[in-house]
């Protein structure tokens, strides 16, 4: 699962560019056979969601899981007279782990971050401080033009059981889905793996798709914020101490039959998990939740430390322990109590 998780997690993919993952994620099905039995279907829809449906044995429900393809980057709104460009968001960009970093555009341009100088060091600096340096010595050598979509680059890393990249967030919750894929072996529900676009301006891959699969139950799988690092912001989520099954976040209440569903199956196979009240953001069940006349909905979430940074952490225990959720709770009937 590792190899997977760097492949996925290494690849180009800021919102409304999820070409390349979205391929690389259907070839990794279609060279598996994850996908191969009777009424087993892979299809792209008009928004460019990647849905997998795994057809069940029969007598079950209409199950959605989502994970969403996209990263956070940066868009291209100015280029200067001396080549350097200045950007603005793709996502929840935090200045505060810009300075350095380098990014990559759909074109191959690969650019440095800087930070021009502060009158008070002591502030934190808006995005107008920042601009991106792709090497130009004027405005028409520069390669890039207003509305050029960027993404970090950061290589893969290991730390001791912890893994480390960008684009975690969620690109973790794609590779759950596929080992999910690959671990359910029978199920009488018919399952639809969602990898879905744009989350991270909206929520819209979601929102669309949840409208064309019309789930009678269906689960986001994304990161949250943790709250164990020095002077963290209180939050009763760790990395290690197992996935964490949603409560509530900034953008919807879990249902309770669902979040109580998920409880359940953890503690009679005995995985660890851990319940998440996140007070901000949200995931793509929010949109599905409300899709045509409602969905139950919850989420199942993967801890993650500098979510939203070039160095996204999560602990691999976690990921395996969501997959093992999983495909525990698709294995049997499901009743929401």
């Amino acid at each position: 699962m590792k190899e997977t998780i760097e492949k996925l997690v290494e690849i180009f993919g800021p919102s409304g560019h999820e070409d390349e993952i979205r391929d690389l994620i259907r070839r990794i099905i279609e060279k598996e056979k994850l996908a191969g039995g009777k009424g087993d279907e892979v299809r792209v829809d008009a928004m460019g969601n990647l849905i997998v449906l795994k057809k069940g044995s029969g007598g079950g429900r209409k199950v959605m899981l989502a994970a969403h393809m996209d990263e956070i980057g940066v868009v291209v709104t100015h280029v200067d007279k001396k080549g350097f460009a200045r950007f603005g968001r793709v996502g929840g960009l935090r200045p505060l782990t810009l300075m350095g970093g380098r990014v990559r555009f759909a074109n191959g341009t690969i650019g440095v971050i800087g930070l021009e100088k502060l009158d008070d060091r002591s502030q934190t600096p808006g995005l107008e401080k920042f601009y991106i340096d792709v090497g130009a010595t004027d405005k028409e050598s520069c390669p890039l033009r207003v509305g050029d979509l960027g993404g970090f680059i950061r290589p893969f890393a290991e730390a001791g059981r912890r893994l480390v990249s960008k684009a975690m967030d969620d690109r973790i919750g794609c590779a759950v889905l596929l080992q999910t894929l690959r671990d359910l072996k029978d199920s009488p529900h018919d399952v639809y793996f969602v990898f879905t676009v744009q989350e991270e301006v909206g929520l819209r891959g979601a929102t669309t798709s949840g409208y064309g699969v019309a789930p009678d139950l269906a689960l986001s799988i994304d990161v949250t914020t943790t709250g164990d690092t020095p002077e963290a912001h209180p939050m009763a989520v760790s990395l290690g101490d197992g996935p964490a099954i949603k409560v509530k976040d900034g953008g919807m209440l879990a249902h309770p039959g669902v979040k109580n569903w998920l409880i359940e199956t953890a503690e009679a196979a005995e995985i660890p998990y851990q319940l998440e009240v996140l007070e901000g953001g949200t995931t793509d069940a929010m949109a599905i939740q409300t899709s045509r006349a409602g969905v139950p909905a919850g989420c199942v979430s993967i801890p993650c430390r500098y979510v939203h940074s070039p160095s996204e952490m999560v602990d691999y225990a976690d990921v395996t322990n969501a997959v093992k959720l999983l495909a525990a709770a698709l294995s049997k009937p499901i009743e929401l109590k």
